[in-house]
């Protein structure tokens, strides 16, 4: 039977917790916080785990409350000039790997206040890791057309991700590929609404999205010779 994970109070937390973005505000309405907020998304990611399995078998899908696939609630302000110490947005990855430092494809799913999205892909990878796609993309034009060409993934995907502004180095500016080999991020979306989030069948219209961008992840996992 479809299940509702998400309800209203989830993304009202949330635009509270924008409002009152501080230590002794957020202590004193904790438990809130995790009935409403961190336990239904932890449940969520629980059911996801075999269905989302069932697109790659590799895809890690985690639902311990630390150290799990889903993003803590605290910022890291060390570098940033917004000192706020809470996130105003909960979130989740799924990657390909277990460790961190491996740039491998994921999904993400995004819950804010009206920002509500799933994605995937490889979102600013480093250098190498950049090169090593730009070049099978390069060898591969075939391979690429035919991902953004699939009925599924026009229909539930948008490509997106930050581009240089000229061709990289390397790649002949005459490449027929070469508004694709500017990218700097290989990413996709598809956009949602709280209230699909909250009603019962949230879940399986995330894993049909996830499951209409498996050719671009397996594309993208090609590339850098990971399993899919």
């Amino acid at each position: 039977m479809p299940k509702s994970y998400f309800t209203p109070d989830f993304f009202k937390f949330l635009r509270d917790l924008k409002s009152h973005n501080n230590r002794p505000w957020f202590q004193a309405n904790k438990d809130r916080y995790e009935k409403a907020v961190r336990n239904p998304l932890l449940d969520f990611i629980g059911g996801l785990g075999p269905r989302l399995r069932k697109v790659s078998q590799h895809l890690i899908v985690d639902n311990s409350p630390t150290g799990g696939s889903m993003f803590r609630i605290y910022r890291d302000t060390r570098f940033s000039k917004d000192k706020s110490p809470y996130k105003t947005a909960a979130s989740a990855h799924f990657r390909t790997s277990r460790s961190k430092d491996v740039h491998s494809p994921g999904y993400y799913l995004h819950l804010e206040p009206g920002e509500v999205f799933s994605g995937g892909g490889i979102w600013h990878p480093e250098a190498p890791v950049l090169h090593q796609i730009r070049d099978y993309l390069a060898h591969h034009p075939s391979a690429w057309k035919s991902v953004l060409k699939d009925k599924k993934f026009k229909k539930h995907c948008t490509v997106e991700g930050e581009k240089l502004s000229r061709p990289p180095k390397g790649y002949p500016p005459d490449h027929e590929l070469i508004e694709d080999l500017k990218y700097k991020d290989f990413t996709f979306y598809t956009q949602f609404d709280e209230k699909t989030v909250c009603g019962p069948n949230f879940m399986e219209k995330y894993v049909d999205a996830c499951a209409a961008a498996a050719p671009f992840m397996e594309f993208l996992s090609k590339a850098l010779m990971m399993e899919w």
